[in-house]
């Protein structure tokens, strides 16, 4: 442990707190700096992760690491940190508007039990956009938006986040004299904690509803709001039951997938575009994979882009294959070299495609399928008949075997060797011997 004793966790160099004369946040963040002076955590290894709104201008002004992002989203940003590294103590400042913005992250953070503590300074409204309502906006609370008097019940926020499985939170006020404590208690604990801070917006909400001390805990009685510790429910923190998990189950589960090197050459002398158009159920995702594997055991770069609709095992699938001898920076196909066409499906789906096929483009189509009219070179083989000698399912190396055959672009060793290392032994034959048939078809 360090021999530093931390007086202040705060810094003056960029003034004083930004905050309006009489405005919750001041004390919230200040009982904050108190508790870390409690603690005496290592700044080093602390963040504060702020949000969208005026509680957002407390963080900058820490000595600690700081991260502040996107309305809403806060507390995304705070789990990433803390499961990148869990020896990290992650504190997320956030407004009531913003846990409504994004009330499904507090649902899973504290679902999840991820061991950051979330501070809410809760004025209900939208204190810097003009006082707006928010989830949290008391019924028949006057504000920007509901200038009638609001007829929305305000949402309970710890009740929310208990319900979700919260293993720690807590409602208090900024009047609590045992916010510092609170707040020390809270940042301890090894998994979620929450603290629902109720406070006063002294430049909208309070002047509009005239809400001083004494209404706010009026506030609190008339909507049922119990104050005080609501749920101390320990259990394992997320990134434990991870690690756990892992140890006992997916350590052994996991499979190291070989590393591709170069091994063959290639023929490619520029970037080249391949179409790959059949249907779902025919492999085809996972066999363009696998070509594509294969140029890259020849030393080529390549990219992969695969379009299939929403059902399984029926309508197209379509993948576009590109191999280049230098680095890819632009990934789309225009204009394809080579297409190949296997079922209906897949013509369906790119019929303009094919349409629009220039002279310069090979188009190894299956021989019984019906095709549009195309500049392209058409060159017809028996695809299914071919495949129906090994595996139905295999009609998409056939035909990506023939086409390496015909054009030479890189070893149909490096195929072969790409299906034995990254399929199942019992496939991985079945597809070789695949890959041969298709080899065959071409040559005759």
């Amino acid at each position: 442990m360090s021999d530093v004793k931390y007086e202040t966790y705060m810094t003056e160099e960029l003034g004083a707190l930004p905050f309006c004369p009489g405005c919750g946040h001041m004390t919230l963040i200040k009982s904050l700096n108190k508790a870390l002076v409690k603690l005496q955590l290592d700044p080093a290894k602390v963040v504060i992760v702020t949000d969208i709104g005026c509680i957002g201008l407390s963080d900058r002004h820490f000595i600690t690491s700081a991260f502040h992002g996107l309305h809403g989203r806060s507390i995304t940003y705070a789990c990433g940190l803390k499961l990148a590294n869990p020896e990290l103590t992650v504190i997320n400042l956030m407004g009531d508007g913003a846990a409504g913005i994004g009330g499904t992250h507090l649902l899973n953070v504290a679902r999840r039990n991820i061991g950051i503590t979330l501070l809410i300074g809760n004025n209900h409204n939208y204190g810097m956009t003009g006082g707006q309502h928010s989830v949290t906006t008391p019924t028949d609370g006057f504000t920007a938006t509901t200038p009638w008097g609001n007829v929305e019940g305000p949402m309970d926020l710890c009740g929310t986040a208990i319900a979700a499985g919260a293993s720690w939170a807590y409602r208090t006020t900024v009047f609590d004299k045992e916010l510092t404590d609170v707040l020390a208690d809270a940042i301890s604990q090894p998994g979620f904690a929450m603290v629902d801070a109720w406070e006063l917006c002294t430049a909208y909400y309070s002047p509009r509803n005239q809400v001083k001390k004494k209404e706010l805990f009026g506030l609190l009685e008339s909507h049922g709001l119990k104050t005080g510790l609501l749920v101390d429910k320990p259990r394992d923190e997320y990134s434990v039951s991870y690690k756990r998990s892992y140890e006992t189950i997916g350590k052994k589960a996991q499979k190291v997938k070989p590393k591709i090197d170069k091994k063959y050459d290639h023929k490619v002398d520029r970037q080249i575009g391949i179409v790959i158009a059949g249907s779902a159920g025919q492999k085809i995702k996972s066999s363009s994979t696998l070509f594509a594997q294969g140029g890259m055991y020849s030393g080529l770069e390549t990219t992969q882009k695969d379009d299939y609709p929403i059902t399984v095992m029926t309508g197209h699938s379509l993948a576009e294959i590109i191999f280049s001898p230098k680095q890819i920076d632009y990934t789309a196909i225009d204009d394809p070299d080579y297409f190949i066409a296997i079922s209906e499906d897949g013509v369906k789906r790119a019929k303009k495609r094919i349409e629009t096929l220039s002279e310069n483009c090979i188009l190894y189509a299956e021989e019984s399928l019906e095709l549009p009219e195309t500049r392209a070179k058409v060159v017809r083989l028996p695809m299914y008949e071919t495949a129906k000698k090994v595996s139905k399912l295999s009609v998409g190396v056939v035909a990506m075997g023939a086409l390496l055959a015909d054009a030479g672009l890189y070893p149909t060793e490096a195929f072969a060797e790409a299906i034995g290392n990254f399929q199942k032994k019992k496939i991985a034959d079945i597809n070789v011997e695949a890959l041969k048939v298709g080899v065959e078809m071409i040559k005759k």
